[in-house]
């Protein structure tokens, strides 16, 4: 038996009247198991599963011939018994600049907020859900890992459970590089990230923008918002010598994991879960940071999994098969 996705579509209070003009009414697929529904009073755990930058949660069902999409891949780890059964829901934290980090940003819009106090309640009463923390898992890959980390870091009263691939982490050593290829690309627009946000946002097709450039105006937007700014945020850095700005970078730095985990040593500390991996081959340099992390956690006293493997970061889907697996068998019914 294979389980059923349907989509829903969630009307968002917090998302209304975003900055960006973004929707606030978000469609969210939803994987239910093959013995959903079939069991009067059975309640099932659950997994929010956050997308990366410039992906949505529908971009978990995009369909190729030769490879699972994420439903698919979660049927055949519950077909060989690798995983138990449990909800998958793919949240839509997408924003015109690229993603939202699962941030709340004055430059964005108030994507935590939008997880944490409306998807949970909404699909709570909605499904036959666990209501508990141990019965909440939330997991996702680079960005996402990035959301996932930092949404269990601060609410482990909400999720029990975290398992982050490839997360951002260590702000230097994975957006660094990035900065340097962004502030270049930002040349051909004259060093002028209004003009270029212009460009881009009137756009029909954006493939063909430097991914650097987009990147750095997605974070910049979500980690040194700045309402007084003509783009709505402040840049880390120079927008001609790449040079960091010492006062914007801190803000930026309050937001990266490897950084605040001190801070947050007992919220992590009661985490049932805390697993994360990277790949010595990843492009971001985001292994790096997910060393880091683990030294500083093991410091900190916090229990966690720290897996290295030989993939990049474009190549690596497969990792999911051990996320899901580990989870759905932690998560309580």
């Amino acid at each position: 038996m294979l389980g059923k996705v349907q989509i829903e579509s969630v009307g968002s209070i917090v998302l209304k009247g975003n900055p960006l003009g973004d929707p606030r009414l978000r469609q969210v697929p939803v994987y239910m198991p093959p013995s959903y529904n079939t069991v009067r009073g059975r309640t099932y755990p659950v997994i929010y599963c956050l997308a990366g930058f410039t992906s949505t949660g529908r971009s978990f069902l995009n369909v190729h011939p030769w490879r699972e999409n994420l439903p698919e891949r979660f049927d055949r780890l519950i077909a060989e018994g690798k995983a138990k059964e449990c909800v998958l829901i793919m949240p839509d934290c997408f924003t015109a600049f690229g993603g939202s980090q699962y941030l709340d940003s004055s430059a964005t819009g108030r994507y935590e907020a939008h997880v944490i106090d409306e998807l949970i309640g909404f699909f709570e009463d909605k499904m036959t859900l666990s209501r508990r923390p141990e019965s909440r898992a939330v997991a996702g890959k680079s960005s996402g890992g990035y959301g996932a980390l930092m949404l269990g870091m601060k609410h482990p009263d909400v999720f029990g459970h975290v398992a982050s691939h490839s997360g951002d982490m260590s702000f230097e050593a994975c957006y660094g590089p990035d900065l340097l290829k962004g502030v270049a690309a930002l040349g051909d627009y004259d060093g002028s990230m209004e003009r270029f946000l212009k460009e881009f946002r009137a756009a029909r097709d954006k493939d063909g923008f430097d991914h650097a450039l987009v990147n750095l105006a997605g974070m910049s937007a979500c980690y040194s918002p700045n309402p007084k700014s003509k783009t709505g945020f402040d840049l880390p850095c120079d927008p001609r010598t790449a040079e960091l700005i010492p006062e914007v970078w801190a803000r930026w730095k309050t937001l990266d994991p490897v950084a605040i985990a001190a801070k947050y040593r007992a919220s992590l500390k009661k985490l049932k879960t805390l697993f994360f991996d990277a790949g010595r081959r990843d492009e971001f340099h985001l292994n790096l940071g997910a060393r880091k992390l683990s030294q500083v956690l093991k410091g900190l006293d916090v229990k966690h999994t720290y897996e290295e493997h030989g993939l990049g970061h474009f190549d690596s889907a497969e990792r999911w098969d051990v996320s899901l697996a580990l989870l759905s068998k932690r998560l309580v019914p």
